[in-house]
């Protein structure tokens, strides 16, 4: 099973949630983090059972920038640092060096489909792009924030492949954030 684990803006841009140099809109989701997300996160991540997560390299270095050294007492130190974590990149040669970091060669859609365990992927959208073009995506958990961005690189820009989706869940936040969760309704 794959799944995307994703912040989205209500004009459906993903790029840069968290707090980083290189987009005027960066850290935008950091003002919606609330208790009830991070219980929602942390039990999701808890129940994964040990399943991967994949990334693509920008990602992947911007999440080993921030959990690698990240205080202990966070519910998700300990699995983003000991879980198994793909990297698909055509820049990288060898694999990571931060703990139980694999890369994945060759193109992503025919890596991800030999795996044989369930992965989540969390941000990278040029991947869920490719993997989304080619039917692999189970299901979608996206954080749906209240706030129009009017700029950046979209989950689902235009010319993305048709999918029907249902709505299995939905939780607000006490910050307007609605945490829905979709899964593909045919194939």
């Amino acid at each position: 099973m794959i799944t995307v684990v994703n912040h989205i803006t209500l004009d459906g841009v993903m790029q840069s949630p968290a707090p980083e140099e290189g987009f005027e809109h960066a850290g935008w989701a950091t003002p919606y983090a609330d208790e009830v997300l991070g219980e929602y996160m942390g039990r999701r991540m808890a129940e994964s059972g040990g399943g991967a997560m994949l990334f693509g390299r920008r990602t992947f270095e911007h999440m080993e920038a921030g959990w690698r050294d990240a205080p202990r007492e966070s519910q998700f130190t300990k699995p983003m640092n000991e879980g198994r974590k793909y990297v698909a990149s055509r820049t990288l040669t060898e694999d990571p060096d931060w703990n139980n970091s694999h890369l994945l060669r060759g193109e992503v859609t025919d890596t991800v489909k030999e795996l044989d365990e369930n992965v989540t992927i969390l941000g990278s959208g040029s991947i869920c792009r490719a993997l989304h073009a080619a039917d692999l995506i189970d299901t979608w958990l996206l954080t749906i924030n209240p706030i129009v961005l009017g700029s950046g690189l979209r989950l689902f820009p235009e010319g993305v492949a048709f999918a029907k989706l249902k709505l299995v869940e939905s939780v607000p936040t006490t910050t307007g954030v609605l945490i829905a969760r979709y899964e593909r309704s045919e194939r």
